[in-house]
């Protein structure tokens, strides 16, 4: 086995189990890595000398194809009903299988760190096939200073085998594709998928499950900070605009995807950004558009033309088009890559029904029952076999990476709430004018101009009225803001199909959360909508 790279020289690949007649190369840089993608065949360089890469059939996540070991120690810290289990007899059998899968392939390998709060943090070795997933993940993940190689222990492995086929039979997997997780021993098997994004999501995955042991809330959030300290989180799930909306170029950008609440206050997990490109434009979104023009950032599945040129607006091989960047490719991010505690957070929703207004301000009752329920829309492509937006409730907007029951999560972020005093918001970026399909979507120029009168202050002193579906109140006027907007039930053609499509929503928001009622107390039921106010 001949090495490449620096690493720990007690610590190579052997240490799990790791053999191969190939070349190891360790923590190779952007350069290294770019050429050796394109010696490959496995990626190819734009006109503006970003990388650019095809996943294949695997054009986002799978979520279906997960599975976490049930043992001793996951019995009864894993929700079952959220996670599917393997045994620890199937694992081992597909661990050996990687083993003697990798055992002839050159391998990539980088030591990365999950968590910018380093008392919190979780070192993570990477393993890969592609050179291009390498340079992936080294853009997602925090990277330890050259000096640090040299004493760096993982507590967390992954190995990422694109060309490995899993067997049902013998792995217990649904398919080819297979992401097992052994949370005792903190490994990670990736394997029949190209899709690089489940990588950076099985680190997620394992913080959500360690830190809330520590008290620290782990979220789905984006993270910014204002001129005055004043910190915002933003939770929402892929295609609501969490990473756009945080990427401000009056505000410091703490990340875009995973953070903590801790002791200390807001801390990233990540020391990059995955960001969606479909559509994306220089004037909407200059920052995020500026990192796809320059190097060492990766494009997934993005259509160029006959000069190489990226067609944003091509969505032939997917609508989940991604760039995968270092945070530090944003002008105004964050060096440290944490804030002091949120003095706002912010909720996000991508109503397809159309009958949210824009924005809303949330009691703390409120915020925990919205945080539960977690309604957006499923955007196009996010996962495979996805081609159209649809209604979808996906707890703490976070559901498909969090290993433990959703109370614990809401439970800790009502008491950091309630300790911290923040103001929660609940802001739509879906649809208004009617339902998706004949609505338009909430023009992005409103949205920005509400969140920062949210994230200044002036919005508490607005005027508010009280909605008559879901109880939370809402501005009546916003400068800058068309007054009609703020009203959804006046911008549809017919009122009295938004009333009717309002009762639709609130029931099922109500059905939704019966499966939390034994979790919550009375001032968490109590913030649910009301099908009766809803239906007048």
């Amino acid at each position: 086995m001949s090495e490449i790279g620096k690493r720990n020289p007690a610590c190579g690949i052997d240490t799990i189990g790791l053999k191969t007649t190939g070349t190891v190369r360790y923590n190779l840089g952007a350069a290294e890595l770019a050429e050796e993608a394109i010696r490959r065949g496995e990626a190819r360089l734009t006109a503006h000398g970003a990388l650019v890469a095809e996943t294949g059939q695997h054009t986002g996540r799978s979520p279906k194809d997960k599975f976490v070991v049930r043992d001793a120690a996951t019995e009864d810290k894993v929700w079952w009903g959220n996670n599917k289990p393997i045994s620890p007899a199937q694992f081992e059998t597909l661990l050996a299988d990687f083993l003697a899968h990798a055992a002839d392939k050159d391998l990539f390998v980088q030591d990365l760190v999950g968590g910018a709060d380093r008392e919190l943090s979780l070192p993570t070795r990477v393993v890969t096939e592609y050179a291009w997933h390498s340079m992936f993940i080294r853009n997602l993940l925090i990277r330890p200073e050259a000096a640090e190689l040299s004493g760096f222990l993982p507590k967390m492995t992954i190995i990422d085998l694109p060309s490995f086929k899993a067997d049902p039979v013998r792995h217990g997997a649904r398919t080819e594709t297979i992401i097992a997780l052994d949370l005792s021993r903190m490994i990670v098997l990736i394997g029949g998928t190209s899709y690089a994004g489940e990588m950076k999501k099985s680190v997620f995955t394992a913080l959500n499950y360690l830190l809330p042991e520590q008290g620290v809330m782990p979220m789905h959030c984006s993270a910014n900070e204002g001129p005055a300290g004043d910190a915002a989180i933003f939770f929402g799930l892929s295609g609501t605009g969490k990473t756009t909306l945080s990427a401000d170029p009056s505000r410091t950008l703490i990340g875009d995807d995973e953070h903590g609440w801790g002791p200390h206050g807001v801390f990233n997990f990540e020391g990059g950004c995955y960001a969606k490109t479909i559509r994306l434009s220089a004037e909407a979104e200059p920052e995020i558009f500026a990192t796809t023009q320059r190097f060492g950032t990766v494009l997934e599945n993005v259509v160029l033309d006959e000069n190489r040129v990226p067609d944003f607006d091509d969505g032939s091989l997917t609508e989940n088009t991604r760039c995968a960047y270092p945070l530090h490719f944003i002008p105004n991010a964050s060096a440290t890559g944490r804030a002091g505690h949120p003095r706002n957070i912010i909720m996000l929703t991508a109503d397809a029904f159309g009958v949210m207004p824009p924005v809303a301000r949330l009691t703390p009752a409120q915020a925990m029952y919205h945080f539960l329920s977690g309604y957006t829309a499923k955007v196009a492509g996010t996962e495979k076999g996805v081609t159209e937006p649809e209604a979808t409730f996906s707890t703490c907007f976070g559901a498909p990476f969090m290993p433990r029951h959703p109370s614990e999560y809401g439970n800790l972020l009502r008491d950091l709430i309630a300790r911290h005093g923040a103001t929660c918001w609940l802001v739509n970026t879906g649809w208004t004018g009617g339902a998706y399909g004949v609505g338009r979507r909430m023009p992005i120029k409103a949205t920005r101009a509400l969140l920062s009168a949210a994230l200044d202050g002036s919005l508490n002193a607005a005027e508010f009225r009280t909605d008559a579906n879901f109880g939370f109140e809402v501005p009546v006027a916003v400068p800058g803001v068309d007054a009609a907007i703020l009203d959804p039930r006046s911008t549809w053609a017919d009122a009295a199909a938004y009333d009717r499509q309002a009762a639709r929503l609130v029931s099922m928001f109500i059905d939704n959360f019966g499966k939390f009622e034994d979790h919550v107390d009375a001032a968490v039921l109590g913030a649910a909508p009301r099908v009766s106010e809803a239906a007048e």
